[in-house]
């Protein structure tokens, strides 16, 4: 049942968070002084949302999790959380959705943190227009994702149904198998939870956030795919930008 199921889902899900994921990671590692201000911007938020202490605050926590993941420094951590309480100097973001299409009529929404929204809105739109696509207007293609928590576990020493019995019982949606990866999928109300009924069942996971999942898929060739990550590339190269999330499969 668990190989079924699986196999229908990853044609449905499209091109894996998880792959977009580790296919970023080599380019971050060459771009850290813009990931450590990316992060650095999350928390700033998620403490001004919900108060300095990562215990009783989710969102924080798992954007301190993030910035540790890649070794950011932890006056970094320190600094941001004071931002965000009001202790230091720094400029008022606000967190934006924008959406818009790539070429060949991918559907792509930017999470984005912003002190000036029609700057951004200029620059996005710039950089759209210049790799072949263009910048929508807000609910063109959220309607075409799912708003879900996103948990990543590495396979390697779990047994697939023992991961699909927990994580369903800990209240998870669904469990896909993507090649050396399980990503297990939640409602959002019920992400902090599931996540901690895991972990304590001695699941770490490799990624944790959440995400906007594609409902289906759009086929494009390894070639139209070149294009794409272009688009991306250059979405990402904007400090503002936090998230890309694309709805793409490529077809050998």
């Amino acid at each position: 049942m668990l190989e079924y199921w699986a196999k229908g889902c990853e044609s449905v899900a499209g091109h894996s968070k998880w792959a977009n994921i580790k296919h970023k990671k080599t380019k971050e590692d060459a771009k850290r002084g813009q990931i450590f201000t990316k992060l650095a911007r999350q928390i700033t938020i998620a403490t001004k949302e919900g108060g300095p202490d990562p215990d009783s605050n989710f969102k924080l926590r798992l954007a301190i999790d993030a910035a540790k993941s890649v070794n950011m420094p932890s006056d970094n951590i320190e600094r941001a959380i004071q931002r965000g309480i009001g202790g230091l100097d720094g400029d008022n973001y606000e967190e934006v959705i924008y959406e818009g299409y790539g070429p060949n009529g991918v559907a792509i929404m930017l999470q984005a943190l912003t002190d000036n929204r029609n700057r951004t809105a200029g620059e996005l739109r710039h950089r759209f227009s210049k790799h072949g696509g263009n910048l929508g207007e807000s609910g063109c293609v959220a309607w075409m994702f799912d708003r879900k928590g996103l948990l990543v576990l590495e396979r390697e020493g779990w047994d697939e149904d023992e991961v699909m019995l927990q994580a369903l019982e800990a209240g998870a949606d669904d469990v896909i198998v993507d090649q050396d990866v399980f990503e297990i999928t939640t409602d959002p109300t019920v992400f902090a939870q599931v996540k901690q009924k895991l972990e304590a069942e001695g699941m770490k996971f490799a990624g944790a956030e959440l995400s906007w999942i594609p409902k289906s898929s759009v086929p494009i060739t390894p070639e139209q795919e070149a294009s794409i990550e272009k688009l991306i590339d250059a979405l990402e190269e904007l400090d503002e930008v936090q998230e890309v999330y694309t709805n793409y499969e490529v077809q050998e």
